[in-house]
């Protein structure tokens, strides 16, 4: 079984910036694509940006030149850094892996961001 566990959520302006930050662990050899997605009021969930395990790594089109994924395969550790943060950015952000054949996939608890003046 795989867990993965959010951090770093919370309130920021307009323009401000945050990172999230997520940890795997459990049967982490399982793992073969690792990203995130987001929830945002009202609406459905979506992705955000994905590293695909393959040398890829997809982003959504509203956050591309914004957001950036960083993973460290050793720490089994992704993060999200989040710059020039909108109000429409707020929403529940969710931490996911799946393995390589999509077969078992893995969901965070999530972590929330809220961005308001």
């Amino acid at each position: 079984q795989v867990q993965l566990v959010e951090s770093g959520g919370g309130l920021v302006h307009p323009g401000g910036s945050l990172r999230l930050s997520c940890s795997a662990s459990g049967s982490i050899s399982y793992i073969k694509a690792m990203g995130w997605y987001r929830q945002a009021p009202g609406k459905e969930r979506e992705l955000v940006a994905i590293d695909t395990g393959t040398g890829a790594v997809q982003y959504s089109d509203s956050v591309k030149d914004r957001f950036t994924i960083s993973r460290d395969n050793a720490k089994n550790r992704i993060d999200l850094q989040m710059n020039r943060l909108r109000p429409e950015d707020t929403g529940i952000y969710y931490c996911h892996a799946h393995s390589a054949t999509q077969l078992w996939k893995y969901w965070g608890q999530g972590t929330q961001v809220t961005v308001s003046s």
